[in-house]
C-alpha cells in the first residue's frame, strides 16, 4: 500500500481548495446577506435544513474536485432562494405559516406543569427547572407561565415573588 499518494498528492489539490474555498465563502456571505436576516433565523424546521445544505454544499464544493464554483454558487443561491421564499410566503399567508412553523406551546401555567403538552413536546421537568433557573427562579412553582417556543426555547415567566 502507497501511504504517500494517501498523505499527499501534489500542491494542486490544496491550492484548489484554498482558493475555491475562499470564494465559495465569499459567495455564501454575500448571498446571505443579499437575502436578508431572516434567511437563517431561528424560525422553524425548515432553517435547519437550509443550513445542513449550505454546509453539505460548501464541503463538496470544498473537496470535490468535480463540482465547479459556479455549480457551487447556483446551489448556494438556490438554497437561499427557496429559504426566502419560505419565509416572505409564511409572512404573507396565514395557512402557509402554519404548515412550516410551528406555534409555541404553554407548559407550565400557574406554576403547574401540563403533563400532556410536556409529554407531546417531548420536554422533561428538568428542563423547565433549567428554564425557570435561568430566569432566576428556584422551583417550578414559582413560574407563572413556562412556554416551548417556535424555535425550540424555553421561555419561563415568573409570578409575583411575594
Amino acid at each position: 500500500m502507497d501511504l504517500s499518494g494517501m498523505l499527499f498528492q501534489g500542491w494542486t489539490g490544496p491550492a484548489r481548495t484554498v482558493l475555491v474555498g475562499a470564494l465559495a465563502y465569499v459567495g455564501l456571505v454575500l448571498f446571505l446577506r443579499v437575502s436578508g436576516k431572516r434567511t437563517l433565523s431561528k424560525l422553524n424546521a425548515f432553517d435547519l435544513v437550509v443550513t445542513v445544505a449550505l454546509g453539505s454544499t460548501l464541503a463538496t464544493i470544498l473537496l470535490d474536485e468535480k463540482v465547479p464554483l459556479t455549480e457551487g454558487l447556483v446551489a448556494f443561491a438556490v438554497l437561499i432562494g427557496l429559504q426566502f421564499v419560505v419565509t416572505w410566503s409564511s409572512v404573507r399567508w396565514k395557512l402557509w405559516r402554519r404548515a412550516v412553523r410551528s406555534e409555541p406551546a404553554v407548559l407550565v401555567r400557574g406554576g403547574e406543569p401540563l403533563s400532556e403538552a410536556l409529554r407531546r413536546e417531548r420536554i422533561t421537568e428538568g428542563e423547565l427547572l433549567s428554564a425557570v433557573r435561568s430566569a432566576g427562579g428556584r422551583d417550578i412553582a414559582e413560574a407563572e407561565v413556562v412556554i416551548l417556543e417556535s424555535d425550540g426555547t424555553l421561555t419561563a415567566i415568573l409570578g409575583p415573588r411575594g
